[in-house]
């Protein structure tokens, strides 16, 4: 991998990540379309890079992430579902991030889900994550366990979970952000102690392209947070289904006509 291909990569991460649309199943076209081979270090680049973006929460929302304690254990309870998921389908999940069908089905079904999601959940009673109760959190942290398949993306299922416990969309999307720092810790923990176990060398310079990545999608993920927040208060989840639609349908037509 190559540092022009790092910087394309980690710029579709910080993008993405934020947005209901699968930064791990953007990354996966990406790095198909600039005809990367799948090998362990870039699966360890895709995912240890959405830490940097996910860093980028805890400096926006510096004061919030640290106010309470008891928020840290909400935000645990939340996680422990998806921690569970992740080490018993660890090999099934690793497989999947080679699936772009798999992918293509997920963003188009997901798609058509976000179109209705604003209709289903009205009337939230819940406008602050803090305000979040431990069962509540539970249920969100069983909406996120969706996210391990490539496509399906962590923050639409983590956000819509939310709303579905009556959090308006700000309050459900902050609460996502805030989720995702301890998941995506974890999910670099566990993939840097699984190329350990295995006896996989990492080389300096790949040491130094996984830095440049992860700063790179922190740089990014900084810029794209409050631009998500503003496009989800003033025009839903409405428009990032029709793009799910529209990439998924393309993607499976060209399956279809075995263009691809």
């Amino acid at each position: 991998m190559t540092y022009l291909n790092a910087l394309i990569i980690a710029i579709v991460e910080g993008l993405t990540e934020f947005l209901p649309i699968s930064s791990t199943g953007h990354m996966m076209l990406t790095t198909a379309l600039l005809g990367i081979e799948s090998s362990s270090f870039v699966k360890l680049f895709t995912v240890c890079i959405q830490l940097g973006a996910i860093l980028s929460v805890v400096v926006l929302y510096f004061k919030r992430f640290f106010k309470s304690v008891n928020f840290y254990f909400k935000l645990l309870v939340a996680f422990i579902p998806s921690a569970i998921a992740g080490v018993l389908l660890g090999d099934w999940i690793d497989a999947q991030l080679e699936n772009i069908y798999g992918v293509a089905v997920a963003l188009f079904i997901g798609g058509i889900i976000l179109l209705f999601v604003d209709k289903w959940f009205k009337n939230p009673s819940i406008n602050n994550g803090d305000d979040v109760s431990f069962l509540t959190a539970f249920k969100i942290g069983i909406f996120q366990c969706l996210a391990l398949f490539p496509g399906v993306s962590r923050s639409a299922s983590t956000i819509i979970g939310g709303m579905s416990q009556k959090l308006t969309r700000q309050a459900a999307a902050e609460f996502s952000f805030f989720l995702a720092v301890p998941t995506m810790a974890a999910a670099t923990l566990k993939k840097l102690f699984d190329f350990y176990k295995e006896g996989i060398s990492i080389s300096t310079e790949e040491i130094k392209i996984l830095a440049f990545g992860n700063a790179v999608a922190f740089v990014v993920a900084l810029l794209a947070i409050k631009t998500f927040i503003n496009i989800l208060n003033r025009y839903g989840f409405k428009w990032f289904g029709v793009y799910r639609i529209i990439l998924g349908g393309s993607l499976i037509l060209l399956f279809m006509l075995k263009l691809i």
